[in-house]
């Protein structure tokens, strides 16, 4: 597969995805806003188009490159263990998703990395947009780790497109203004990530934000016991202590945020 033909994929799935769960969300919310949303989308939209811009172009082809790399060469973990295609492309998944669950962590415990992940926690309302708000300084560092992942796992480019997908669209949906009844969340907890869960983690507490940091997977936080679900979901109130004033809050604000002094 061409990068041309990966970053049209991308895209395609990227716009769709947000305009899928943004009319479920105008249908079925769980809550009011707090805010006036069409502010905050044009921010966490803006961020998002400037991020796919830059990281598509350079990370594309250097993804694609490492996954037809070590399948031609047959390195990587995966390759030594030959291991069948179907197999090779779950573990993929679930690989991958686990380093991104530990890489999660880092960002709230290493100071410098929180600096530039809590422009995605000073959304003081969270939805599908939340899911584009990210600084493009965080983003650089964690693609170059995926990459790094394919390369020592050996993930071939179907199981890297799959697990793609399958981010993607988990993240959009754990980050979705969704009113789903419990007995649904409650099932899909117990392997996955519905947005109930995901919302403690965006809470303004610090101990529930330092919980709950699993995409695609729940298994993470109850394996390592980082899971807080018993909480009431009406009265999370969502951002950063500190970035509390909307106006504040523009897109200029959040490029600049992370040479800011640290706001825990």
């Amino acid at each position: 597969m061409s990068e041309i033909n990966y970053n049209m994929i991308k895209i395609s799935m990227i716009a769709g995805g947000v305009a899928f769960f943004l009319i479920l969300e105008l249908l079925i919310p769980y809550k009011e806003n707090s805010v006036a949303r069409l502010r905050r989308w044009l921010n966490n939209l803006g961020l998002g188009i400037m991020n796919i811009t830059v990281i598509q172009i350079v990370f594309a082809a250097l993804m694609i490159s490492t996954s037809v790399y070590v399948s031609d060469k047959q390195t990587g973990l995966l390759n030594l263990m030959q291991v069948p295609d179907w197999l090779k492309i779950i573990d993929t998944i679930i690989l991958m998703d686990l380093v991104i669950y530990f890489w999660h962590i880092m960002t709230h415990r290493i100071p410098l990395l929180w600096r530039f992940h809590r422009v995605h926690h000073t959304d003081l309302d969270v939805d599908v947009s939340t899911a584009m708000r990210f600084h493009i300084g965080e983003l650089i560092p964690k693609f170059l780790l995926l990459t790094g992942t394919i390369y020592f796992i050996g993930a071939d480019l179907v199981g890297v497109l799959i697990f793609e997908s399958v981010f993607l669209m988990s993240d959009f949906f754990r980050h979705s203004r969704l009113k789903l009844p419990h007995w649904f969340e409650d099932i899909y907890l117990i392997l996955f990530v519905p947005p109930s869960m995901h919302r403690v983690h965006h809470s303004v507490d610090l101990e529930e934000r330092n919980t709950n940091f699993g995409t695609i997977f729940s298994i993470w936080d109850r394996f390592f016991g980082t899971l807080l679900t018993d909480i009431n979901q009406n009265q999370i109130w969502t951002g950063v202590d500190g970035h509390i004033q909307e106006k504040k809050l523009e897109i200029y604000h959040l490029m600049w945020m992370p040479f800011m002094p640290a706001v825990k």
